[in-house]
């Protein structure tokens, strides 16, 4: 199965970060594909889009200056599946793709990624002190698979304040 295409340019407002593809996004090439992922939802949610876009139309995100991409390209059962091998591949492009791109802020969509990408031990939800890249912000949010125990309320509000920090930046 291929990878599936990141959607990244320069001058993004946010790049989302994913552990890597399902198998579901590996199938259809797109992005949080899997029927029982929820980041569409949440974007809506945390009013990041005006309506709850389709896993289809991923790439026309660009247009509202939101990229895709993940740590590992290759799609996956469960992030379980990853090598450690293929983590520190990932890392490594994932930061030359950012250091290119400079998006203003990076959203690591699940703390294990984050974690992965930095070899930290804990990070907290939300804008981190420092960041990995300068003159890009770092920010942490729950993963937005189904699996999570959290309610999408709460998960949805960690992601607004990435709708608040652009709106508060653009006034």
């Amino acid at each position: 199965m291929q990878p599936i295409p990141d959607h990244i340019e320069d001058g993004l407002q946010i790049l989302f970060v994913g552990y890597n593809p399902s198998i579901r996004s590996g199938e259809t090439g797109h992005h949080f594909a899997n029927p029982n992922n929820r980041f569409w939802k949440l974007l809506f949610e945390s009013g990041l889009t005006d309506r709850k876009y389709a896993t289809e139309e991923d790439g026309k995100l660009l247009d509202s200056g939101y990229g895709f991409t993940n740590i590992v390209a290759r799609p996956t059962k469960a992030a379980d599946e990853i090598t450690k091998e293929e983590y520190m591949e990932g890392r490594r492009e994932l930061k030359a793709k950012i250091r290119q791109y400079k998006p203003r802020i990076v959203c690591f969509v699940g703390k294990g990624v984050y974690l992965e990408y930095t070899g930290r031990k804990r990070a907290p939800w939300g804008f981190q002190e420092t960041s990995e890249v300068p003159g890009v912000l770092d920010f942490v949010a729950p993963s937005s698979s189904g699996l999570v125990r959290m309610k999408i309320d709460e998960i949805a509000g960690i992601y607004r304040e990435l709708k608040n920090y652009l709106q508060s930046a653009d006034s």
